[in-house]
């Protein structure tokens, strides 16, 4: 087995302990137990709890730099990419909400962790604000997505189907006179 296999089993058990029983439920024990190593297998990848983590919010933001390649790629572009992925499956909602939760957990050297995470999310207000001329627009769509991807996190109810399409529509017609006028 190669070792960027075993890394990769590694961060996979991890992410579902996080999905299946939360933050609370990590432990060196539990995740190489879930990943079918050694405590030393995965000592050998990861130095303690924080590496973990950290290692998982390095993978999302590998995940993430895919998506920004797609986005700029995209028919769309970047705006309508962004607006219609904000609205996350339930594995990755769960998946994203157990890391949240996990670096807020009582561990605090997580909380250097946690800048991973927030370098996505400024990673998309940058993108946003580079190809929408308006600064006020740009911001309103980045408002808008973040909004409905951190609220599918946290599982609080959604707007009608028929809203976010009317939303997302109402934002790009705006984008796109913008870009127009620009």
């Amino acid at each position: 087995m190669t070792a960027q296999t075993t890394r990769d089993r590694i961060l996979d058990a991890l992410q579902r302990i996080l999905v299946e029983h939360g933050a609370t439920a990590i432990t060196l024990e539990a995740v190489a137990a879930e990943a079918e190593v050694s405590k030393g297998g995965l000592l050998y990848h990861f130095r303690s709890k924080e590496a973990l983590v950290q290692g998982l919010v390095d993978r999302l933001a590998e995940q993430a730099e895919d998506e920004y390649a797609r986005a700029a790629e995209s028919e769309g572009g970047i705006p309508r990419f962004f607006l219609e992925s904000s609205l996350p499956s339930s594995d990755e909602a769960r998946l994203y909400w157990s890391v949240i939760a996990a670096l807020r957990s009582v561990d605090s050297g997580f909380a250097e962790v946690g800048g991973g995470l927030a370098r996505i999310f400024t990673r998309w207000a940058e993108l946003l604000h580079a190809e929408i001329p308006d600064p006020v627009l740009a911001e309103t769509v980045r408002l808008v997505g973040d909004g409905l991807y951190l609220s599918a996190i946290a599982g609080l109810p959604a707007p009608e189907p028929e809203r976010v399409r009317a939303v997302i529509d109402t934002l790009l017609a705006q984008v796109d006179a913008a870009r127009t006028r620009g």
